[in-house]
């Protein structure tokens, strides 16, 4: 299991990375799916291509964030879909940008009330 300082040596995530992590959250599903979720996430301002999304894929597996999920797999109108679910590397992973990003947030939101002043 890696350390905190490990899982959040992998921060910042990019927005599709994110999105994608995000978009296995709710359980395993296909790429495809993926891709959609990411689209319908971003409010329709993130759209990627297959190659995009199939070689964040293959990083993700290669870095242990996400699995294969064969268990979940399923054919559609004829062709094989791959399912994939997040690892336990993978949800801390998401659970520090997402704690990241609300620290942000709440910086941001402070300053922009003029309740915080730089030194």
């Amino acid at each position: 299991m890696q350390s905190d300082s490990e899982v959040l040596s992998n921060l910042p995530l990019t927005e599709a990375t994110f999105l994608m992590l995000l978009s296995l959250r709710s359980g395993p599903t296909h790429g495809y799916a993926i891709l959609k979720d990411v689209q319908a996430l971003s409010g329709d301002r993130v759209h990627l291509s297959t190659g995009t999304l199939y070689g964040g894929i293959q990083r993700m597996v290669d870095r242990g964030w996400i699995r294969r999920a064969p268990e979940a797999d399923s054919v559609e109108e004829g062709r094989e879909r791959i399912a994939y679910a997040l690892t336990d590397l993978g949800l801390r992973i998401l659970e520090a940008e997402i704690d990241r990003l609300r620290s942000l947030l709440r910086v941001a939101n402070q300053v922009a009330r003029g309740e915080s002043s730089a030194a």
